[in-house]
C-alpha cells in the first residue's frame, strides 16, 4: 500500500529552488549590465570618432582653417544619430571652435573622454 505522505514537494526543498534561482537571477542580471555599460562606452567612443572624422573633413573643405560649428554640423549631415552643439549637453557632443576641443556629452559613461583636435 501507498503512503500519501511520499507525494509532492516539502516546504524545504521549494524553498531550496526559490533561493538557487535567485542567486541565478542575481548572477545573470549583473553579468548583463556590465555588458551594457560596456555597449555604451564603446557607442560613445564610436561617436566620437564619427565627429572627428566630420571635423576633419570640414576643416579640408574650409581651406585648412577652423570649422564653425555649422560646418561641422554640415559635415555629420549623413549621420542622425551623432549630435553636436556649442555646449555638450545629454546626447549632445560639444563643439568648441577656439579650443579645438569635442566634449563629451554630459550623460556619457566614464570610460568615453573628451576629444582634443588638431
Amino acid at each position: 500500500m501507498e503512503n500519501k505522505q511520499d507525494k509532492g514537494f516539502t516546504l524545504v526543498e521549494l524553498l531550496i529552488v526559490i533561493v538557487i534561482l535567485g542567486i541565478l537571477a542575481t548572477v545573470t542580471v549583473l553579468a548583463v549590465s556590465g555588458i551594457t555599460d560596456t555597449a555604451k562606452e564603446n557607442t560613445c567612443t564610436a561617436d566620437g570618432a564619427t565627429l572627428q572624422t566630420a571635423y576633419e573633413s570640414a576643416y579640408v573643405q574650409n581651406s585648412a582653417t577652423v570649422p564653425s560649428l555649422a560646418q561641422v554640423q554640415d559635415a555629420l549631415s549623413n549621420n542622425n544619430s551623432t549630435k553636436v552643439a556649442g555646449t555638450a549637453a545629454d546626447g549632445v557632443w560639444g563643439y568648441d571652435a577656439t579650443a579645438m576641443t569635442l566634449t563629451k556629452p554630459s550623460d556619457a559613461p566614464s570610460g568615453c573622454a573628451s576629444i582634443a583636435l588638431s
